[in-house]
């Protein structure tokens, strides 16, 4: 635990560092709490050892501090991405691990996970702005190899890269919620989920969306007949 004494006034031009240390303060709060209840003003002022006043020179009010706590998740997030595709060149290989480097950074951030997807007000958002440039973007990459290599059209790549994210995240959110249930050892009902939404979307493009229920059962026994 962080000492509350009062801090010595910062030198002149510290205060990107102060702001830092102010993120950090409120992130460490909700890590220890599990939720933003335990995020006040005062609260944070006191982690960090300066008076409240100091954090408002850094941020408006206790919602503008959370959006700054979660536009950082998502930088932090972004990195998961890019390590878990270090040394993969086969782009559906590596969205499949960026997709498990997802959950599993969700599932051992459970308090930051959920602050960081909580409800904003409409319109854009800082948050917003740095998902869009930094894990958004990385995965839209991955897809638009994938695209190149005929998985999908090119003008699908935003609707499969949404898919892939409400993928992931769902099932994150589901073992967060319901942990007892039988996910598997080592995230592999994650791993199948997220590998059906790859290739049955490779599917659904080879058969088109309005494709009836027995053309799909028929171009089926095609494929397992071809198989044999």
């Amino acid at each position: 635990m962080r000492s509350t004494a009062k801090r010595t006034r910062s030198p002149r031009g510290s205060g990107e560092l102060l702001a830092e240390e102010i993120i950090e303060a409120a992130s460490e709060l909700l890590v220890e709490h599990g939720d933003d209840a335990a995020v006040s003003i005062r609260a944070v002022a006191s982690r960090v050892g300066v008076t409240p006043p100091s954090i408002y020179l850094h941020f408006g009010d206790k919602d503008e501090l959370l959006d700054a706590v979660c536009a950082r998740y998502f930088e932090q997030l972004d990195g998961e991405l890019a390590a878990a595709a270090v040394d993969i060149d086969d782009p559906l290989e590596r969205a499949l691990q960026q997709g498990l480097a997802y959950v599993r950074f969700a599932i051992a951030t459970p308090a930051l996970y959920r602050i960081a997807f909580r409800q904003r007000a409409p319109g854009p958002s800082k948050v917003d702005e740095v998902l869009s440039a930094s894990a958004f973007t990385r995965m839209s990459a991955t897809v638009t190899e994938l695209a190149d290599e005929g998985f999908y059209p090119a003008s699908d790549v935003g609707e499969v890269v949404l898919e892939l994210w409400a993928a992931a995240h769902g099932v994150a959110s589901l073992m967060l919620a319901k942990p007892g249930l039988a996910w598997g050892d080592d995230l592999r009902l994650a791993e199948t989920l997220l590998r059906a939404v790859c290739l049955g979307r490779t599917t659904l493009g080879m058969l088109g969306v309005d494709t009836e229920p027995d053309e799909v059962r028929a171009w089926l026994r095609d494929q397992r007949h071809a198989r044999r």
